[in-house]
């Protein structure tokens, strides 16, 4: 067990690891804890909680230690031929592994997204069409699009307390489909982003009604295209960490966001942080994972 549990911290790619065949003991024992059922040969996929349990039971003695060494081996992803699936990135990043979509075909992102949905039970498909979801439905049909976020989305986790205190503020109507990216990977996530829409800087009054609520917030997301004005505002009404996102919303020497970037990069308000053009993926990550830190 010292062997086992000596590797599970580092979590590195020699460490990777997941319930194989060799765990062959099925329903439950006499002192009735769990008893893991077989994975297909081809691909597993690790949470944290699976781990927790199958140490456990070395612990009561339900399992031998023989048994859990054999069922835990090396096996850091699953080859498709075109895609590599990292099954384990859930135990090392707290989320499976998210597909970007563009690019790709939609053969290819439905045979991941089935992959990822027998594995993991969620998954999330970025900048995709309506086309790749009706392929990906009729192959999981619990699957959900976000069509704003241009996002194949599911997650099959049952009586998840949603956690608060991310707030996602976009500047204009324009920003919307950035600023529900970042909202849907909130919510993978495990949190649920409170979102004000529409409040830019041409009329901040409509930001200002809002100022209370984004006291309380713990972590902000701002979204803006155009001259990015908006993170600079909201970082100098609040304590909470804020994070910028430029859009490619805007005219001629925008620059498709780049006139955003700089604009953010520049802000005089303390505790601004940017993420890249039209990244609301990067974003909605990096707000859930500091909103969490802060429990």
């Amino acid at each position: 067990m010292h062997s086992i549990v000596r590797c599970l911290p580092s979590i590195s790619l020699r460490c990777s690891i997941r319930l194989a065949e060799s765990v062959t003991t099925h329903g439950r024992s006499r002192s009735g804890d769990i008893i893991f059922r077989p994975f297909p040969s081809r691909s597993a996929h690790i949470e944290p909680e699976k781990i927790r349990a199958i140490l456990e039971q070395v612990k009561s003695g339900s399992l031998s230690v023989e048994e859990a060494y054999d069922g835990l081996r090396l096996l850091p992803y699953q080859d498709l031929g075109f895609a590599k699936i990292d099954h384990h990135r859930a135990l090392r990043k707290g989320i499976p592994e998210v597909v970007f979509g563009e690019g790709k075909t939609i053969d290819q992102i439905t045979s991941i997204a089935g992959e990822l949905a027998e594995q993991a039970g969620r998954f999330m498909v970025t900048r995709t069409t309506p086309e790749a979801f009706e392929a990906v439905s009729a192959l999981v049909p619990d699957a959900h699009y976000n069509e704003p976020a241009r996002i194949i989305w599911l997650d099959r986790r049952e009586g998840l307390a949603l956690k608060q205190g991310v707030v996602i503020v976009a500047a204009g109507t324009a920003d919307l489909p950035v600023a529900e990216e970042a909202a849907v990977t909130c919510r993978i996530m495990g949190h649920d982003p409170l979102t004000l829409y529409d409040v830019g800087v041409a009329g901040i009054h409509r930001l200002l009604s809002h100022v209370e609520t984004l006291q309380k917030a713990r972590v902000i997301v701002v979204v803006a295209g155009m001259e990015g004005a908006l993170p600079s505002v909201v970082g100098g009404l609040v304590q909470a960490p804020v994070i910028a996102v430029p859009t490619s919303v805007g005219y001629g020497v925008g620059i498709d966001g780049l006139g955003a970037l700089m604009t953010m990069l520049n802000s005089c308000s303390q505790g601004i942080a940017v993420v890249n053009i039209d990244n609301g993926f990067g974003a909605g990550y990096l707000a859930a994972i500091i909103s969490q830190t802060r429990d």
